[in-house]
């Protein structure tokens, strides 16, 4: 298959809660990039988190295996440092060969579960 994306993406919304309802992982407040590579080859993925009021974090490097999926979640991030909760973030997406990247957020901090889901924005 032909590869289909960008090779730079940007969610400008982030927010991990540090609270959540449920001790249920699946349930558990969170903040997920789902990273497609419908390409041949494997995607080499730099990630970059941005602030408000304090320097850049990152790169988080995760590699998408050609013609798969990652959902992955911005909670279990880890190196070079967490991600602090309760924090207002923003995230690039740089990438060797073209991804698609999507952003979700499952907020449980009420018995009254929330999910968003959107495109995140690409570069050509």
């Amino acid at each position: 298959m032909e590869s289909i994306g960008h090779k730079r993406w940007a969610i400008a919304e982030g927010y991990i809660p540090s609270r959540s309802s449920f001790s249920d992982p699946a349930l558990c407040s969170h903040e997920t990039a789902c990273i497609l590579n419908a390409g041949d080859r494997d995607a080499q993925v730099r990630i970059t988190i941005f602030f408000g009021n304090r320097d850049p974090i990152g790169p988080y490097r995760v590699t998408v295996a050609a013609h798969r999926t990652l959902h992955l979640r911005f909670n279990d991030l880890t190196e070079p440092a967490p991600i602090p909760r309760d924090t207002d973030y923003a995230s690039v997406f740089e990438a060797d060969v073209p991804i698609i990247v999507q952003h979700t957020r499952l907020d449980s901090r009420h018995a009254e579960v929330s999910l968003l889901s959107t495109i995140a924005y690409a570069e050509a």
